[in-house]
């Protein structure tokens, strides 16, 4: 019974998914606090090859001259706020992990809600229109079976 429990907890260690420590030595800034500040700024930024992943999670060329980039940034003084700002300029706003909230960013979401509610006016007035009457129509008086019996007759004769 150990045994088994052994196996199952070490399978279980092997198939677990392991974050990719994709920052390379050399890139590692010397000051602890600037090094802490390019790590959070990565970490919000998407790799533009990866495009699931964030920069500092990505072990792409691309990735790398990004981590490199924010650094040197960084060092040079920018702020982080520049530094996404020098970014977005570059790369648009497609390198954020999470866009900013924008007119463009609402339209996107809001289109999908907005024609699924237009879809469902259609089907219901369709479904309105299509619908036979019910109970609305009264029984033919004697009269005008009588009247409907005689026009039928002049019709066929």
């Amino acid at each position: 019974m150990k045994r088994r429990f052994s196996l199952v907890l070490l399978a279980g260690l092997m198939l677990a998914p392991l974050t990719a420590l994709a920052v390379n030595p050399d890139e590692v800034l010397k000051d602890p606090k600037l090094e802490q500040r390019a790590r959070d700024l990565s970490a919000q930024l998407r790799c533009m090859v990866c495009q699931n992943q964030s920069i500092d999670d990505s072990n792409a060329e691309l990735a790398k001259d990004l981590r490199v980039l924010v650094r040197e940034r960084i060092t040079a003084g920018d702020s982080d706020e520049q530094v996404i700002n020098y970014l977005v300029s570059r790369y648009g706003e497609f390198v954020l992990l999470k866009p900013r909230l924008s007119a463009q960013t609402i339209a996107l979401w809001a289109t999908p809600a907005f024609l699924f509610l237009i879809g469902g006016i259609a089907v219901y007035r369709l479904s309105r229109r299509s619908r036979p009457a019910t109970g609305g129509e009264k029984a033919l008086t004697a009269e005008e079976q009588a009247r409907l019996a005689e026009l039928l007759r002049k019709e066929e004769g």
